[in-house]
């Protein structure tokens, strides 16, 4: 019998061993069930003929060469990263929409005495959830937003929330980007179905009778969008703002993108998109900066003349609940100040 979903809490108390995800890797690219590990039963090329010949040609020989294709590529999977799998193992598997290719890969499994079962619906159950979560219904959670100016060191400060028994989102963390211009982590952002995963999951372990501290961002981190329930929770919320010195703001701006200072095409292509704001000249005169590596003068350069400007016309109009004034953005300053919100807010 395949298993159903009706909530995202449900994910975690399930009780397989491993989720797996039979869909071509394409589609697990773009996203997935959190924790499910990739499994195609047809990979992209594969997945695109069987459908070419399903509506050009018939069904029947779709069905004939999709089969020989899966029982291929599950013999491959189950020589492999299934080879030490014990007797008792317990897999769910799951393909677009609980079809064919999940319960082919299943019912093998199953034959060789694997307690394996299917997700009813497939990735669109789950993605109806995620969905319904995040672009449909209000939040039930209570979001507390740490405000401030750009190197105030508000994630620094909700990771410290976070190890002092806080309930926090780390929208940047979700979203691979520091949330500027010279925000990306990595390679690459997730897709936006992706993004949404990781917030709706991240949610769903949380109390909703509990403050949620978040970071007060903009509706876009990089390219990705905020998902309007969650914007919609954001604007309403009240908020914290953490006030410090530039020159501190500075360094921490500069502890904080070591991958920019240690990539000097990647700066000037950076602040070449800040031109049309400022000028050459002033933009030559960042260069130079970073050509003689006075990496704080040039991060204080960046906070007073582009990022704080732009932060002060984009200011909320209802005040903070309290004005964090920070002498400095060292750990323990930090600590101290998540431990007190902590205390406060719950």
């Amino acid at each position: 019998m395949a298993v159903r979903l009706t909530s995202l809490t449900d994910l975690d108390a399930l009780g397989f061993d491993d989720i797996i995800d039979a869909r071509s890797p394409a589609e697990y690219a773009e996203d997935r069930v959190p924790g499910a590990m990739s499994l195609p039963v047809l990979d992209n090329d594969e997945r695109a003929r069987v459908g070419t010949i399903y509506v050009q040609q018939d069904p029947f020989t779709a069905r004939k060469i999709g089969a020989a294709l899966v029982a291929r590529n599950a013999a491959a999977h189950i020589e492999g990263p299934l080879a030490g799998r014990d007797g008792g193992w317990k897999p769910l598997v799951y393909c677009w929409r609980g079809g064919q290719r999940s319960n082919s890969f299943a019912s093998i499994l199953s034959q060789i005495g694997w307690r394996a079962d299917v997700l009813e619906g497939g990735y669109r159950t789950y993605r109806r959830l995620v969905v319904d979560m995040l672009h449909r219904d209000a939040l039930p959670h209570r979001l507390m937003l740490i405000d401030g100016g750009t190197g105030s060191a508000k994630t620094r400060l909700l990771h410290h929330i976070g190890d002092s028994g806080g309930q926090v989102l780390d929208l940047e963390g979700h979203a691979s980007h520091r949330g500027s211009l010279f925000g990306l982590v990595g390679g690459a952002q997730p897709s936006q179905k992706a993004f949404e995963s990781g917030i709706a999951m991240t949610l769903a372990r949380l109390d909703p009778s509990r403050p949620v501290f978040v970071e007060a961002e903009s509706s876009k981190v990089g390219e990705v969008l905020v998902p309007p329930s969650l914007w919609k929770a954001m604007l309403a919320a009240p908020y914290v703002e953490i006030s410090a010195p530039l020159t501190a703001r500075a360094r921490h701006s500069v502890a904080t993108y070591p991958d920019i200072v240690d990539d000097p095409e990647r700066l000037a292509a950076t602040l070449d998109q800040l031109v049309c704001y400022h000028g050459r000249e002033v933009i030559g005169g960042w260069k130079e900066l970073a050509a003689a590596g006075d990496w704080t003068a040039l991060a204080e350069a960046l906070i007073g003349t582009h990022y704080d400007p732009r932060y002060k016309r984009i200011r909320r109009e209802a005040e903070p609940e309290q004005v964090l004034n920070l002498d400095d953005l060292s750990d323990a300053s930090l600590s101290a100040t998540a431990r007190d919100l902590v205390n406060t807010y719950g």
